[in-house]
């Protein structure tokens, strides 16, 4: 059947949508095979939720947490 075989179609269309409005056949092909792929309903879920982080980080421009010295740590032994 083409709906199961067609995974890496099926994952590129994921890729897309993230990127653009895909057009209705696109939708309607990645909608059928969604409906029949468990691992590609998973995939499509972690595309996704990838796809928010990324964008919560750019616009947040989070920085890595940097490490300052306290002045405790003068107090350790060497």
């Amino acid at each position: 059947m083409f709906l199961r075989r067609s995974c890496k179609a099926a994952t590129r269309l994921m890729s897309l949508k993230l990127e653009r409005r895909l057009m209705f056949s696109e939708r309607l092909l990645l909608r059928l095979h969604l409906l029949v792929c468990a691992p590609c309903r998973q995939c499509d879920r972690q595309f996704t939720l990838m796809h928010q982080m990324s964008q919560h980080y750019v616009r947040r421009k989070i920085q890595p947490p940097r490490f300052e010295p306290d002045d405790d740590d003068n107090d350790l032994p060497h």
